[in-house]
């Protein structure tokens, strides 16, 4: 891999101010490939249509952080950090300055909130990067946030979100946070602070000392996203990591020093969980052991120029539901378009429903407590709510005389609604799944693909077999179905809970690199209605 591609950060370098180089030298002269920049564009696109759906349909989280953004306003005379013209940022739906970091704390908590927007598993075979750790897709406001501030265009936008998930990507492909049972969204506030600090201006030694600050102050554990019940704290967690990063950034500025060479620190989670680096004797000490080396556990590849950039590894979610239930769902779309007898006589054509599928997806959406979710935090991160749900609108289609189809059987919202988690159709299905966990031979394809199969039995016995599933619709190596159409349905089906006429809502953020300055200091300037409290 050339380093004329790629900025390499040895384990044995100071890689928090090695990032902060890498964030301001890219964005003065990356260059993404087309394929890089349209994809991230499609992953920009689907947030925000995560986004403004969740505080238009009400959800709790984005419209508290959002109310609780608007009164912290900003005015002209108010400072500007570095080289900002502007003193805030805007949240969705307003044209009102606030405080950046509360500009991204409300709009990353609002795309995330669906738990519906992009997905990276932090494999890399091609360096032996393969980590694994998990990611989303929930930062881009932060770049959007720092080009209104600093009157950047679209161009600089787009780089600055490129550089996130760059970041926060190559970090997951080196380093497992959930194996500490730390939270993934560690990663996105290390490239909060390095993007956002980049782009108003910071100096490389600020950079590197909100960085230090994140690591040190900020370490989110993964009790947000345990107990029968889940709760606001595990969609808004990138959230709350990315305020804190921009606050960061801001002390920074301000002249507060925070930790150096912090991937180096030994108290610090990355040495702390996996050793002082690698060990290594002392030439011509005659030392019989060896001495610890200074050092991170990880190199860091970041790609500067051409099409090998993390994001092209990223997957789409095409509706809502947990990312690890996503071969299963396209193993139950396959099985009811082979077989539509299954979703006839209204769910007694089913007699059980056998998923086999891998570590981690069987600990984290197969736990027997989620047979019986109760809020939508919760249904989303069950694999029997998911697939009874998605079961039991095939089989209100097929009864109303419709063929079941990825598009008709797209999870939306109202899917996770009070109604729908109570629907007694779904609960009976449930309670026909059995989830089992495929061992070696599962764990072993995992995180390259989504080793899932879905066996069938119906009511006379015979099984209905997907067979194993690995590059489900959305997956980043899957070939063969339509992204594009399926991701125009799912802006649309989003679109339309914001507005009857979704279209100039999607215009108005597809393309992000060809605006201007003005376009992107104004890209919040549109009606945004709350239609009462999502039940």
């Amino acid at each position: 891999m050339s380093e004329q591609t790629h900025t390499i950060l040895p384990a044995d370098s100071n890689q928090a101010l090695g990032i902060a180089r890498y964030a301001k030298a890219f964005l003065e002269s990356g260059e993404p490939g087309d394929a890089v920049i349209e994809k991230t564009d499609l992953f920009h696109t689907d947030a925000v249509l995560c986004g403004l759906s969740a505080i238009a349909l009400g959800t709790n989280a984005p419209n508290v952080l959002r109310n609780e953004a608007m009164s912290y306003r900003v005015g002209e005379d108010a400072p500007r950090p570095g080289r900002a013209v502007r003193p805030g940022a805007t949240v969705f739906g307003s044209k009102v300055l606030v405080q950046p970091e509360k500009a991204a704390v409300a709009n990353c908590a609002a795309v995330r909130e669906w738990d519906s927007n992009g997905t990276n598993f932090g494999y890399n075979p091609k360096l032996g990067h393969t980590a694994g750790e998990f990611g989303h897709n929930d930062f881009y406001p932060v770049a959007v946030a720092a080009a209104q501030m600093a009157g950047l265009d679209g161009r600089a936008a787009m780089l600055g979100m490129i550089a996130h998930d760059e970041i926060r990507g190559r970090l997951a492909e080196v380093f497992s946070l959930k194996s500490y049972k730390i939270d993934h969204v560690l990663h996105g506030g290390i490239a909060s602070a390095a993007v956002f600090g980049a782009m108003i201006g910071a100096s490389e030694e600020e950079i590197e000392s909100a960085i230090g600050m994140v690591v040190a102050h900020a370490v989110p554990f993964r009790a947000i996203r345990a107990g029968k019940q889940l709760s606001d704290s595990k969609g808004s967690s990138a959230a709350i990591t990315t305020e804190f990063a921009v606050l960061a950034v801001k002390r920074s500025m301000a002249g507060f020093v925070g930790p150096k060479d912090i991937f180096r620190n030994p108290e610090a989670v990355f040495r702390l969980f996996e050793g002082p680096g690698q060990m290594f004797a002392k030439v011509g000490s005659g030392a019989k052991d060896p001495e610890p080396r200074d050092a991170s556990p990880f190199d860091l590849h970041l790609a500067m120029r051409g099409d090998d950039f993390a994001v092209m590894g990223m997957h789409f979610k095409l509706g809502l539901y947990e990312h690890q239930s996503a071969g299963a769902i396209q193993g139950v779309v396959d099985l009811v378009a082979r077989s539509p007898e299954l979703a006839a006589d209204g769910g007694s054509a089913i007699k059980t429903i056998k998923i086999v599928a891998y570590e981690p997806a069987y600990g984290i959406i197969g736990d027997p407590a989620k047979k019986d979710p109760r809020t939508r935090q919760s249904a989303d991160h069950s694999m029997a709510y998911i697939i009874a749900t998605l079961l039991r609108k095939a089989i209100e289609q097929q009864g109303a005389g419709q063929k079941p189809d990825w598009k008709s059987l797209m999870l939306s919202p109202l899917d996770y609604n009070e109604s729908a988690i109570f629907n007694e159709r779904t609960r009976e299905l449930m309670q026909k799944i059995e989830f089992v966990h495929g061992g070696e031979e599962y764990d072993r394809r995992y995180p390259d693909g989504i080793p899932t199969s879905v066996v069938i039995t119906d009511a006379k016995g015979a099984e209905h077999d997907s067979g194993l599933v690995m590059y489900p619709t959305g997956h980043a190596r899957n070939s063969t179905a339509d992204l594009n159409g399926l991701l125009a349905h799912k802006f649309e089906l989003l679109g339309r809970f914001v507005t009857d006429d979704p279209k100039p809502i999607v215009v108005r953020f597809a393309k992000i690199a060809e605006k201007s300055a003005d376009e992107i200091a104004s890209l919040h300037d549109f009606e945004l209605e709350v239609k009462g409290r999502f039940e």
